[in-house]
């Protein structure tokens, strides 16, 4: 495949995100690293990835925090600046995260902070990032068992995304990863997610785990990042348009919040949480797309403790939830729902 370059219009913020098979590789001619660099990963990404971007940079320091969302609190953000204030960085200098969304959501806040803001890139790593996360600017850490409380909308300078990299993630991450092209396919582009229906998913996974990412693969990472450009064009700081990506969201953070013991992922409790937000006649389309990904389709969780965390997430209007709906696929409607609409949508899905 050809190098696909995107651009995010943002008047001064904006960028360009690439799109091709080993432009990790080639980090040094598409990124300015001719200067100190702070290469961020975790230790779930293969070390090699952040040493070829430290290889290709003037000088560089790598620094590797641990796997998974219990990272992205105060004391690593705390560490991540410390760093950067030993290792003499100014305000020329950068911070390129190498790995999914926790690295990227914790290097941007850390560059949007330290000296008032410097440049950032991001290259992930993950399916959940490179459809997602990686664009948009939200950068963010936990705090209290919240997640994303506390951040900033920071854009990058430019986004790498190797779709080779992919390579070395498990099935169920990859899976994990696509349920948020899944979500934005329902949304959007109902020809996108057609592309999902007739997917050979196990030939996908074949070809990913030789290293080779099959042309069906890249258009779906790129139909994501397209869907997800117009998207943040229209509304940057999410005041409008921008809260229909967090179709699935609603429930599913609950979901999530009542399973963080059980390790469900992210992008498993998304899929759950949009089949209740679904028309009939979209979830039997989406169920078997769903069962062919290896995603969810069933739930027991308790609804009250669903709804408890749903209500303690999610910002109430007048005591209503603003909620997205998908009664058509490419379309959406947003509905103001009570707390009791959206359990008994819950429990008349999964628990009916």
């Amino acid at each position: 495949m050809n190098r696909e370059t995107i651009t995010l219009p943002l008047g001064v913020n904006s960028y360009d995100i690439v799109l091709e098979p080993c432009c990790l590789g080639q980090a040094g001619d598409l990124l300015n690293l001719n200067r100190k660099v702070l290469v961020v990963t975790d230790s779930g990404v293969p070390a090699s990835y952040a040493d070829s971007v430290a290889a290709a940079s003037l000088a560089a320091e790598v620094v590797c925090i641990p796997q998974g969302e219990a990272s992205k609190n105060f004391d690593h953000f705390r560490m991540l600046l410390s760093r950067m204030l030993a290792f003499g960085m100014g305000r020329g200098d950068c911070v390129v995260a190498v790995g999914g969304g926790v690295v990227g959501d914790m290097s941007g806040f850390a560059a949007a902070c330290y000296m008032r803001g410097i440049d950032f890139y991001n290259i992930p790593t993950t399916v959940l990032s490179q459809v997602d996360s990686s664009i948009g600017g939200k950068t963010a850490i936990d705090l209290d068992g919240i997640k994303n409380v506390v951040g900033a909308f920071y854009q990058p300078r430019r986004v790498l995304i190797d779709p080779t990299t992919l390579s070395t993630l498990s099935r169920r991450q990859i899976s994990n990863g696509l349920a948020e092209a899944v979500k934005m396919a329902l949304c959007f582009d109902q020809e996108a997610f057609a592309r999902f229906e007739s997917l050979d998913y196990e030939a996908e996974l074949a070809l990913l785990a030789s290293g080779r990412p099959s042309p069906a693969l890249i258009r779906i990472i790129s139909d994501a990042l397209h869907t997800k450009r117009d998207v943040v064009e229209k509304d940057e700081k999410e005041q409008g348009l921008r809260r229909v990506l967090n179709f699935g969201h609603t429930l599913g953070h609950g979901i999530e919040s009542v399973n963080v013991k059980n390790g469900m992922l992210h992008g498993e409790c998304v899929a759950l949480g949009m089949l209740p937000m679904c028309s009939d006649a979209v979830r039997e389309r989406l169920l078997p797309v769903l069962a062919k990904l290896g995603l969810p389709t069933t739930c027991d969780s308790d609804p009250d403790q669903v709804m408890q965390a749903v209500v303690h997430d999610k910002k109430k209007f007048g005591g209503k939830i603003r909620s997205i709906l998908v009664d058509a696929v490419g379309t959406f409607t947003e509905k103001e729902l009570t707390p009791e609409e959206l359990r008994q949508r819950y429990t008349g899905f999964f628990l009916s």
